[in-house]
């Protein structure tokens, strides 16, 4: 799923858990405030004491249930300040940018906007001690059509506090790939620099930013595997140039760097790597030559917000993050992608 210039579902991130042991990915059922219920598969026996997870599940609750108040109080009264106290990385600039250009939505997405949810069906992926910074959760959302979502938390910043960092939404006819825990339930981490096939989790978000600038002709269509992600985000460069000013402007797409260029890895259950990976881009949308002298471009509403002046030139910036499978016998699949505009001049 792609969202290049609208924004997404409010970011309300609420889970609920059972306080079993130390880190076992965990799988609940739906539950409110107050209702834990759920089981884990039983540790195997072993001669050595079984190893630990980065943190409990007990923590782990601690750290979603003050997700959910946050993110809850600051939807609803646009504060960023509140907001980067329990979210950061690509995902907070996302969020940010949704404040920002909340005056420019309708009623009815701003009223949907500011709306409590939570998620259910949750499982819990927590790495053992000293294989990573960070975990996963697996959950359905009760927002809208309740897509799948899996959420990173991540210590970041050098404040030694979990903050949620990335998050993706697949469709519901794109099966979700079954991540890897061992014995002990605890989910093994990969490299993300370490090849997967021909590319690695790294990589990534570089090579897919070619679907904006060339269609995916230069690099893109030959590294990822095609996905309703890659066909939107190839139709994004087709119709570039479509429009009521299609006949005074030019429109480009070049990749940037990330804001935030952590990656996220975790092994599957039949081998391969589900990863999630930090990209961006800029949109130049330039006067023909011929034009330069005589006219200046307006900006839209969402581009007004961060400069309201006309002129020759509009460049737009797009943080995005995107969630793909990989597999050393196949190309990679997106199965999910999502941007949102973060400054425009």
């Amino acid at each position: 799923m792609i969202r290049h210039f609208a924004s997404a579902a409010p970011r309300l991130r609420r889970m609920c858990v059972l306080a079993l042991g130390a880190g076992t990915a965990l799988t609940l059922a739906a539950c409110g405030s107050g209702s834990d219920t759920g089981a884990a598969a039983k540790p195997a026996a072993s001669k050595s004491p079984a190893p630990q997870g980065i943190i409990t599940i007990a923590a782990a609750k601690a750290v979603v249930d003050s997700y959910e108040s946050a993110n809850n109080r600051a939807n609803k009264a646009r504060d960023e300040r509140l907001l980067s106290t329990v979210e950061s990385g690509q995902l907070n600039e996302q969020s940010a940018a949704d404040y920002k250009q909340y005056p420019t939505w309708s009623a009815k997405k701003k009223k949907e906007y500011g709306t409590s949810f939570f998620y259910q069906n949750r499982t819990y992926y927590i790495p053992a001690a000293g294989t990573a910074s960070w975990f996963a959760v697996k959950a359905t959302s009760s927002y809208g059509d309740h897509p799948e979502a899996l959420l990173i938390f991540d210590k970041t910043g050098g404040s030694g506090t979990y903050k949620m960092t990335m998050a993706f939404y697949t469709p519901k006819d794109e099966p979700f790939p079954t991540i890897a825990v061992d014995k002990y339930g605890l989910a093994q981490v990969a490299n993300p620099s370490q090849k997967v096939g021909e590319r690695s989790p790294s990589e990534l978000g570089g090579l897919y930013e070619d679907f904006f600038e060339s269609g995916g002709t230069k690099k893109a269509a030959k590294v990822f595997a095609s996905s309703d992600s890659s066909k939107e985000s190839t139709k994004v460069y087709q119709e570039r140039n479509d429009g009521k000013l299609a006949a005074y402007t030019t429109k480009k797409y070049f990749a940037q760097d990330p804001a935030h260029p952590t990656v996220y890895a975790l092994k599957l259950a039949g081998g391969g790597v589900v990863t999630g990976f930090p990209t961006a881009h800029t949109q130049e949308e330039m006067l023909k030559p011929q034009y330069m002298s005589s006219f200046q471009i307006g900006p839209n509403d969402e581009e007004a917000v961060y400069d309201q002046s006309k002129r020759t030139v509009i460049t737009d910036t797009f943080q995005g993050q995107g969630l793909a499978e990989m597999s050393p016998a196949s190309k990679p699949k997106v199965l999910s992608i999502e941007y949102r505009m973060t400054d425009s001049r």
